[in-house]
C-alpha cells in the first residue's frame, strides 16, 4: 500500500441507547485515527445499509463490519476490528 492512500470509509445508520437510526461518527474515531496513523487521507461516505461501515480502496470494498461491533470513541489501538481493518488496507494493493 502506498503511503497517502485515499480509503472511502462508508458508514450507515444506527440505533443508539433507543434513539431514532441516524448516521453517526462516534464508532468510527478509532478506525479513522488508526488509518490516520498509518498515513492514509480517510473520506466519510453515508450509506443507507443500517448499521454497516465498508472500507473501499481503489473501488473495491477490502473491509466490511456492524458499525456497532467497533468500539466507542478512543484511538483504535485497543479494538481487534481496527486492526483487522488497518490490514486489510494495507493487503489491498
Amino acid at each position: 500500500m502506498p503511503e497517502a492512500a485515499t480509503v472511502v470509509l462508508r458508514y450507515g445508520p444506527y440505533s443508539a441507547l433507543g434513539l431514532s437510526a441516524e448516521h453517526r461518527t462516534f464508532r468510527l474515531q478509532g478506525l479513522q485515527a488508526v488509518l490516520a496513523k498509518d498515513g492514509h487521507r480517510v473520506i466519510l461516505e453515508k450509506i443507507e445499509d443500517r448499521s454497516l461501515v465498508e472500507l473501499v480502496v481503489n473501488d473495491e470494498v477490502v473491509f466490511r463490519c456492524c458499525i456497532t461491533d467497533l468500539e466507542f470513541g478512543g484511538d483504535g489501538k485497543l479494538d481487534p476490528l481496527c486492526e483487522q481493518a488497518r490490514v486489510a488496507v494495507l493487503k489491498a494493493y
